[in-house]
């Protein structure tokens, strides 16, 4: 059996849903003092929302053989399935005054996009619209326009590999616009919880997210090496 791509991974964040439709779902933290050793919780549950019409198989860790249908597409509201890593930080606030976010962090500013177009080279990637000579793309978020949901972010390393035209892009956590509303595609959680996952996140244990609905987290629990998940809804 190949090794799980969790086996170099001290900090877990899983997210499960009821099913591939729900918006809502639960987050929770594991971490463990060596890679390969047990997971043990972290904190306390979390309240989260995804896509706004629920979750597709992403691009990322993990094995595609597991993928089936739904997948995740561009534009298509669905927040990525799967395995991905939590690489960097970002938010509305100067790197002066975020010193207790361990990840690398970038603050965001009126010339910070990223880009949607599946025709652009920079497709899925976070650039300075002012560093680019030639801008090539017709679409972009632009970041620090969105606000106070972008007051602190955490990009989650969806087709970012293969960068596959069309296989969805610039998904992240971030705070919710509320409770009960689905995002384009990210994870989204209250701006309190927010900031206890990123005083958390530490760049070297290896954060990554896994994100699953519940059936699926429990099919896959045992081939990814997966904790067992308290079941406090």
């Amino acid at each position: 059996m190949a090794e799980s791509p969790l086996q170099s991974s001290r900090q877990l964040v899983v997210v499960t849903t009821a099913d591939w439709d729900a918006i809502g779902g639960q987050m929770q933290r594991f971490e463990r003092d060596t890679p390969g050793s047990d997971w043990r919780t972290a904190g306390s549950a979390i309240r989260v929302v995804v896509g706004k019409r629920g979750l597709g198989w992403g691009a990322g860790l993990h094995d595609g053989s597991v993928s089936t249908e739904p997948l995740k597409r561009e534009g298509d509201g669905k927040g990525p399935a799967g395995m991905f890593r939590l690489s960097r930080a970002f938010g509305l606030a100067p790197a002066s005054e975020m010193g207790w976010v361990r990840l690398p962090y970038q603050q965001l500013t009126s010339s910070t996009e990223c880009v949607d177009d599946s025709a652009s080279r920079h497709y899925n990637q976070i650039v300075d619209r002012e560093g680019i000579s030639s801008p090539d793309w017709r679409s972009s978020e632009k970041m620090r326009a969105i606000g106070d949901q972008y007051r602190l972010g955490v990009v989650v390393e969806h087709n970012c590999s293969a960068c596959k035209p069309g296989a969805g892009s610039c998904i992240f956590l971030h705070i919710w616009e509320g409770e009960t509303t689905g995002t384009s595609g990210c994870t989204a959680m209250a701006l309190t919880d927010m900031e206890v996952v990123m005083r958390w996140l530490d760049p070297v244990a290896n954060p990554i997210l896994v994100q699953l609905p519940e059936a699926d987290f429990m099919r896959l629990r045992k081939k990814w090496e997966l904790p067992i998940l308290r079941p406090d809804r």
